[in-house]
């Protein structure tokens, strides 16, 4: 696997094949990068909403309706389609559920080793909670780093995606009762396979100049 060469053929697709569907095997592979996704001190402060049925898809559409309208088919016509959610807040009982995971999972020596990791955790969760007073932006985050590694992982399977920030998260929280579960909408992503009105996969890649961006020490 060429690392350099799948960056360099991803793209933001902007028309999708309605015709073409992501082969389920292919989807349960997309789905465990979700899962598996790495996030600050193993927070996990997300839920993923994972609409593949033409029902499903237009729920999800329906938040981009207005301003957002040219992001409507894009939605629509997309395999799949994910909404990465972060919670509303970081409280005990998500963190008391990660470390009693992490038991079951067999990541603790014993007791001292369980209640070291959550004296540790519990500083930084405090830490974006009480004195930078940033801990949606913090959760928010952590999101970001699963559609990081959802839209790689895409690529290396020669699936086209899409991020989209242009929507309406009140209608969507709404419309996927998420407020009531705690969580909030934060970016959606569209995967399938570009159509031939895709007119960015003609476009030649453009990004600043590598010393630009990168400095070594």
């Amino acid at each position: 696997m060429n690392l350099s060469q799948i960056v360099l053929n991803r793209h933001a697709t902007k028309a999708f094949d309605a015709a073409r569907k992501i082969p389920a095997d292919v989807a349960a592979e997309l789905e465990n990068l979700l899962h598996y996704a790495p996030s600050s001190i193993n927070s996990q402060p997300w839920h993923f909403v994972i609409a593949s049925s033409d029902e499903g898809k237009a729920r999800v559409a329906r938040a981009t309706q207005g301003v957002s309208s040219y992001n409507e088919p894009k939605i629509l016509n997309a395999s799949h389609v994910v909404v990465f959610c972060a919670r509303q807040n970081f409280d005990e009982a998500h963190l008391s559920a990660v470390i009693d995971q992490e038991e079951r999972d067999g990541r603790f020596s014993g007791e001292e080793a369980k209640a070291g990791q959550r004296k540790g955790r519990g500083y930084y969760v405090n830490l974006h909670r009480f004195d930078r007073k940033d801990t949606q932006h913090w959760m928010e985050k952590q999101v970001y780093i699963a559609l990081g590694t959802l839209m790689l992982g895409a690529a290396a399977r020669n699936i086209d995606t899409c991020a989209i920030e242009g929507f309406d998260a009140r209608v969507m929280d709404e419309e996927l009762g998420l407020r009531e579960r705690g969580l909030t909408s934060v970016v959606v992503l569209a995967l399938g396979y570009s159509s031939a009105d895709d007119f960015n996969a003609k476009l030649p890649k453009s990004r600043l100049p590598a010393e630009t961006v990168i400095s070594r020490l």
